[in-house]
């Protein structure tokens, strides 16, 4: 977007590694999140898979998964609930933003497919929640499932770890960028991936721990464009 003209200031101070929705609205409604939401004109969302996920009981040695139905029905009618109030939040606080919720890919490779079928169904209701509820606030739902699905080994390496390599990061991002601009005129090859620049979890906390402690009008002097949350 930088390169295209068309990207005054990007931030993703709202961000952080295992969030859930309910920790986001609290994000969200902080007083640091207020400057950089209320200049905002895109902004993306990604939220839900935290409040699933972990009731996934996944052995990646053994192929193995298992969970419990009620409790993942239960998780998903919280998401519902949760990203609901989320987006009329952040549509309170951003009234000049187009908004972009994020959908999921499946995250899991070392599993018997006899087992996979009832955490596919659970991820898919997932999106399908997410969907609804952008439709309902107004935003655009970006579906990465199918794209993603298609080389899914290859984008996630780790069979211990839900998160994919640059090129599964890739696949979204042009979902992303296809949703925003309409077309494929947008869209990114692998040459133009950035150095991987890995931060520690405890980088992480410092950042965040910074951000509560900087004064707000530093934010003003910044002119925000597109926040990531």
């Amino acid at each position: 977007l930088e390169r295209q003209g068309r990207l005054a200031y990007f931030s993703k101070e709202l961000t952080f590694p295992g969030y859930r929705v309910s920790n986001v609205i609290d994000t969200v409604k902080s007083e640091q999140a207020q400057v950089l939401l209320e200049q905002a004109t895109v902004i993306t969302i990604s939220a839900g898979a935290n409040d699933l996920l972990p009731l996934i009981a996944h052995n990646p040695q053994k192929g193995t998964m298992n969970f419990s139905q009620l409790n993942a029905n239960f998780a998903l009618n919280h998401v519902r609930e949760k990203m609901d109030e989320l987006l009329q939040l952040v549509r309170e606080k951003a009234p000049n933003a187009t908004i972009y919720v994020m959908g999921y890919y499946f995250p899991y490779v070392s599993v018997h497919n006899e087992q996979m079928a009832g955490a596919t169904a659970a991820l898919q209701l997932m999106n399908e929640v997410l969907k609804q509820q952008a439709t309902k606030a107004g935003a655009t739902f970006v579906d990465v499932y199918d794209d993603f699905e298609q080389e899914r080994a290859s984008f996630l390496p780790n069979v211990s770890d839900v998160h994919p390599n640059q090129r599964g990061y890739l696949v979204m991002a042009n979902a992303m960028l296809k949703s925003y601009s309409g077309n494929d005129s947008l869209q990114l090859s692998e040459v133009d991936l950035p150095l991987p620049n890995p931060k520690s979890f405890e980088e992480l906390l410092e950042q965040q721990e910074q951000m509560q402690t900087t004064p707000v009008a530093l934010h003003l002097l910044r002119a925000p464009r597109a926040i990531y949350v």
